[in-house]
Formats: C-alpha cells, sequence, structure tokens
C-alpha cells in the first residue's frame, strides 16, 4: 500500500486505469474541473471532447457494443447530468455497460438548490442498474471498482457515481485492488439448473415445430454464446429468428435463419412463432414489438426461457421452463445433453415444418420494385451491404426509424458486435455520436452510420467531435424530408392526417458536411447510387452522404400496434383489408 496522500481525482483515475479504461467521453463544467485538472497530468486515458452529453452516453454505448469493455462517460453536475439522462436510460433498455461520472456540488451544499445542483442519484435511479454518491473519498476507489463489476455482471447496464468536488480535492492514498471483486450481495447465477436444462432438452427433442427466438443478451453474454447458439441451432436443424437487438448473434447467411421478427420482421419468422409447438428463447424478453397481442401469442407453443435476469422470466409472456443463467454457460450444457439424447425430434415432423416454412419464405414479404430514377431506400441499402459484404471489419449503427428497420432487413450480419442501434427506448440521434464512439474503439474499420435526414439532426453537432478527432466515419442519409415511420403510421392508421411530420426547411446536408471539414455527397437518381457509396468508402474522411429517396415508400412486412404475429400486412396491397391469414398453414 502506497502511503503517498493523492487527491480524489488522482485516485479516480487510477482506479478507472485498474480498471482497464483507455478512453472517456466526457464535457468539461466547474464541479468536475479537479478530474480535468488530474487528467491534463497524464498519458493513459484518452478524452474525447463531445458537443453534448447524450452523444457522449450514446458514444460511450457504441464503443461498448462493440468492444464488449464498459464504456465511461464522464459529465458535470446540473445540466450536465440531465443531459445525460436519455442516454443512460437508453443503455438500460438494451444492456449496454456504461459508468458514467457526474459532478456533483460540495458535500455541504447538497440540497442547498446550489448552482448547477440536480439530484442525480434520484434522477438516475429509475433509468440506471445502481447508482452510487461517494461522500467520502476513502470510499472512492472501492466504489469506482463495483461499480464496474455491477455494470458489467449478469445482465449488463449503466451505472453511476455522483462525484461531490469537496470529495475530488480532498488528499487520501490508493492501494490497488485485488483483481476479481467478491461483492457480498450481488452474484448472478450463471450456470443454469441442471434439471431445468434436462427438461428443456427432453421437451427440445419431442417438439415437431420448433423455433429458436434468440436475442441480444446472447451478444452480451459475449463471443462463446454466439459460437454455442450457432452450434446447437445446427445440430438440431431448428430454424431461428433473432430479435432488433440479436441480429448478428447467429449468421444472417446460414440456410436456416428465418430473419428478423416483431413488428418489421419477416412474414416466415413471425407465422413460425406464431405456429410453434416449441419455443427456445435464448436471451431475449419478450417486449410488445416482439409478442405483440399477448392474448395470442404462439398459442400452442411449449416456452423455454433462458435468461442471466431472474426478473425477465414470466415477466411478460408465462414460461413452461425458466432457466436463469448465463446464456454462453447454459448452451454449452444444452450442447452436451443434446448431444448424448438418443431421441431426437421426428425427421418427417420437422421436414414438415420446413416445408411449411418454405411456403411462408415463397411469399417474400421483403421484395420491392426498384424501376427508374426514384430512389427506393431498401435499394440504397441493398447496395451499401454489397459495397461492404467481403470487409471484415464493417460495423453498423442507425439512428432511429423506417431507416433503421430497412437497415435490419437488408443488411445482413454474420456476427456479433458489428450492428448497433437503440432497440427498447428508440432513441433518434442514437446512431451519428454512436458511431463516433465505434470508431474510436476501432479506428481502422468501416463505420456506417444508416441514418434518416430527421434523427441524425437530433445529435448533428457531434459532427464537430468527429471532425476534431479526425474519425472518418460515414453518415449514410435516407432522405425522404419526412419523420418517416410517424408518417407511415399517420398514413396507415390515422387517416392520413400527416400532423406535424414533414421537415420544411432541412439543411443543404452537402453544405453541412462541408462547414464541418468533412466530406457531402447527394445520389438523387438510383443509378448515382453505387458511385456515391464507392467514393463514400474511399475517401478516408468523415462523410455524409445525403441519398434522396421516395418520400412515400412505408416499411413493410408490418403488424399494426396490439395485432397478433399472424395479422400481418406485407404491402400496400394488404392496406384495405388489414391483415392475411396464414395461408393453410398445415399443423403436423
Amino acid at each position: 500500500m502506497s502511503t503517498k496522500q493523492i487527491s480524489g481525482s488522482e485516485i479516480l483515475l487510477k482506479s478507472l486505469v485498474d480498471q482497464g479504461v483507455d478512453t472517456i467521453f466526457g464535457y468539461p463544467g466547474g464541479a468536475v474541473l479537479p478530474i480535468y485538472d488530474a487528467m491534463f497530468q497524464q498519458n493513459q486515458i484518452r478524452h474525447i471532447l463531445v458537443r453534448q452529453e447524450a452523444g457522449a452516453v450514446h458514444a460511450a454505448e457504441g464503443f461498448a457494443r462493440s468492444t464488449g469493455k464498459a464504456g465511461v462517460v464522464l459529465v458535470t453536475s446540473g445540466p450536465g447530468a440531465t443531459n445525460a439522462v436519455t442516454g443512460l436510460a437508453d443503455a438500460f433498455m438494451d444492456s449496454i455497460p456504461v459508468v458514467c461520472l457526474t459532478g456533483q456540488v460540495p458535500t455541504h451544499l447538497i440540497g442547498n438548490d446550489a448552482f448547477q445542483e440536480a439530484d442525480t442519484s434520484g434522477i438516475t435511479r429509475p433509468c440506471t442498474k445502481h447508482n452510487y454518491l461517494v461522500k467520502d473519498v476513502n470510499d472512492l476507489a472501492r466504489v469506482v471498482q463495483e461499480a464496474f463489476y455491477v455494470a458489467q455482471s449478469g445482465r449488463p447496464g449503466p451505472v453511476v457515481i455522483d462525484l461531490p468536488k469537496d470529495v475530488l480535492m480532498a488528499m487520501s492514498t490508493y492501494t490497488t485492488p485485488e483483481k476479481k471483486l467478491k461483492h457480498r450481495s450481488y452474484q448472478p447465477q450463471v450456470r443454469g439448473d441442471h434439471a431445468l436444462i434436462k427438461q428443456a432438452v427432453k421437451l427440445m427433442a419431442s417438439a415437431k415445430r420448433p423455433v429458436f427466438y434468440c436475442g441480444g443478451g446472447v451478444i452480451n453474454s459475449g463471443p462463446t454464446a454466439s459460437r454455442r447458439l450457432t452450434q446447437l441451432v445446427r445440430d438440431t436443424g431448428f430454424p431461428i429468428t433473432l430479435t432488433l437487438m440479436g441480429l448478428g448473434a447467429y449468421p444472417a447467411s446460414d440456410k436456416q435463419f428465418l430473419g428478423m421478427l416483431g413488428m418489421h420482421g419477416t412474414y416466415e419468422a413471425n407465422l413460425a412463432m406464431h405456429g410453434c409447438d416449441v419455443m427456445i428463447a435464448v436471451g431475449a424478453r419478450f417486449d410488445d414489438r416482439i409478442t405483440g397481442k399477448i392474448s395470442e401469442f404462439a398459442p400452442n407453443a411449449k416456452i423455454i426461457h433462458i435468461d442471466i435476469d431472474p426478473s425477465s422470466i414470466n415477466k411478460n409472456v408465462e414460461v413452461d421452463i425458466g432457466i436463469v443463467g448465463d446464456c454462453a454457460s447454459v448452451l454449452g450444457d444444452m450442447q452436451k445433453l443434446w448431444d448424448a439424447t438418443p431421441n431426437k425430434p421426428s425427421k418427417k415432423s420437422l421436414n414438415a415444418w420446413w416445408e411449411q416454412i418454405a411456403i411462408w419464405q415463397a411469399r417474400e414479404c421483403l421484395r420491392y420494385k426498384q424501376e427508374g430514377d426514384v430512389i427506393k431506400p431498401q435499394y440504397a441499402i441493398e447496395r451499401l451491404y454489397e459495397h461492404t459484404k467481403k470487409r471484415k471489419d464493417v460495423f453498423i449503427t442507425t439512428e432511429v426509424g423506417q431507416h433503421q428497420m430497412w437497415a435490419a432487413q437488408f443488411f445482413h450480419f454474420d456476427k456479433p458486435n458489428h450492428w448497433m442501434t437503440s432497440g427498447g427506448l428508440g432513441t433518434m440521434g442514437y446512431g451519428l455520436p454512436a458511431a463516433m464512439g465505434v470508431q474510436v474503439a476501432h479506428p481502422d474499420a468501416l463505420v456506417v452510420d444508416i441514418a434518416g435526414e430527421a434523427s441524425i439532426l437530433m445529435n448533428i453537432q457531434e459532427m464537430s467531435t468527429i471532425a476534431q478527432y479526425r474519425l472518418p466515419v460515414k453518415a449514410f442519409i435516407l432522405n425522404n424530408e419526412y419523420m418517416g415511420m410517424v408518417r407511415q403510421w399517420q398514413e396507415l392508421l390515422h387517416g392520413g392526417r400527416y400532423s406535424e411530420s414533414y421537415m420544411e426547411s432541412l439543411p443543404d446536408f452537402v453544405k453541412l458536411a462541408e462547414s464541418f471539414g468533412a466530406v457531402g455527397l447527394r445520389a438523387t437518381k438510383a443509378d448515382e447510387v453505387d458511385d456515391v457509396i464507392k467514393e463514400m468508402i474511399a475517401i478516408d474522411k468523415p462523410v455524409l452522404a445525403d441519398i434522396l429517396v421516395d418520400k412515400t415508400e412505408n416499411c413493410f412486412p408490418m403488424i399494426p400496434s396490439g395485432s397478433a404475429h399472424n395479422e400481418m400486412l406485407l404491402g400496400p396491397e394488404d392496406e384495405a383489408e388489414k391483415q392475411i391469414s396464414e395461408e393453410g398453414m398445415v399443423l403436423v
């Protein structure tokens, strides 16, 4: 133990280094100036100066999701902390490990309505996994270590450490913590109950119409979970569908993959979920965009649910076998038991199930027509995918809206941690700062934010950060001059009353890019798209590519809110009757 007295700020930085932190996304202010002063005197941690605190958290999310490490944020008290709340709520909903350091007024002023004071603990309690208010400098190192443990263990999530200015300036000694923290009360269950896993495998072996339904928990568990999932799915011969957050957990190019499910999922994925008799849910939480009408969700299915978060089991949908544990661990145990199971599912029944799925796939629910000069948004994303699919270092982020769903449908991911999007909270403005965080973590990679013209304006100021740090982030903007998803719902569900969804005063994105020292490109016709994409990829600078797409194109398939999986709209031809049948599904 060192006997040298150092400040709380220096203790904080040493603690971060001991947790493996090399990058912080932040914005200075009065309450955290002692930290910035200490940071100036070291060179182990790189600081990325964002332009707004929500952007800092989204950048940390992108960093975390593309690396598997916790992202770190530093903001000041008051508005610095409150600006970060949207990012924290986003990370909380999507289970992203983030440690957010917030400044606070000195301890003796807390509760006095001091300048730039906010009840950060109270404000962030509902949207963080845990938070701390440090009142004693001697607790600081322990709290930092504990915060990283909480953020990254079990179901990941954001953790806030609120730091009064006097604590940052107080003097104390620093002791390097033990490498592995043994927390007294928070010890997530990693190994699943063997008896329950055995029951699950027995149920899988009896299935006639099985389906794997997997989500972001597989990716959060780490690359081993994705590998084990892929092996088990291939060995069983079962079909698999993934949530928006789970894309990449299983190779999209594999013949057993049915595509994404849910509100804008594929016809075959949603009807397989509706018609299955055994569902294996892995790292998914049965949210409303997936289940649709709960009372009609998978009416004939026995459900196996694997999740590390006990509160997710039976939360939205009652399951038959709930296994609490880490996905990688449970999948590994399932594989061993499956290999040892002599009585596998009937090949006749499984073949009949795949024949039914083939009938659904023949509907080609994602087909569209690219005719003439007007650029279809689906075509733009397909061309982007074709120009990048052979690269190993492609990372895609998105904003939120129609473009996000088209990206999920038409850009295909064969491995995890390369797809970053806002799922649970649906945060417009997420994509650009998230791409910035990904690019910081992977400086030589191709990082593309598939954006909408409305969403990207939410955090467009981060182009300044991107320019300052010479990050070659590409923004691929599908510009339809509308808040597209809002317009679509107004057309289909509100009688075509387009209330406040049209953007009448958009910037010239080419000139806007140039004003930030970036490159602006534009495509107005379909035959210009390929050249713009190739030029965008070749330029070693940040790029805003403005792709002017069909203003009235809607995103299909679509399950109207509150409807069941078998009540899908496949396209404009379905709008009159509003739903389609299951096409005489054969139950075997």
